[in-house]
């Protein structure tokens, strides 16, 4: 098997089978983002204990590569420090720009030939962009 085929089906996976899909009933931090350009719509809600992501779940409407990279994202910080969390977020942007990054959370990595495709970026990053939008939000 291919790497794109891979990729291909790690990315089908998250979207056919999204990981933390759904909303906290209790406190939690909580954005809206859509991309105009594409329709694409996530609303992404984060619990935060003690400067960590202690749990992150997203509603949305949208393309497979918004959707799955929402599903990567939220499994991917859990855990994380809010720190880590930016960090995850820089990565993920750098490795849209091309540049060669590693990730803890190796589904992620299925998302770096959608660099190939500049007007897919805005799809992938989307929930990342929520995720910056959250932390800065827990912060204040």
């Amino acid at each position: 098997m291919q790497l794109d085929d891979l990729y291909r089906r790690v990315i089908m996976d998250h979207y056919k089978n999204p990981r933390n899909r759904g909303s906290f009933e209790g406190e939690s931090v909580s954005i809206d983002l859509n991309n105009p350009t594409c329709g694409d719509k996530i609303q992404l809600q984060m619990q935060i204990e003690e400067g960590k992501v202690k749990a992150a779940k997203f509603l949305g409407d949208g393309c497979s590569i918004s959707l799955s990279s929402a599903s990567m994202m939220t499994d991917a910080v859990k855990g994380k420090t809010l720190e880590e969390a930016l960090q995850m977020a820089d990565n993920f942007s750098g490795m849209m720009k091309g540049e060669p990054v590693e990730f803890d959370y190796e589904d992620l990595e299925a998302l770096s030939g959608v660099n190939k495709f500049p007007a897919r970026i805005k799809c992938a990053t989307l929930a990342w962009n929520a995720l910056r939008k959250g932390i800065e939000q827990a912060k204040h």
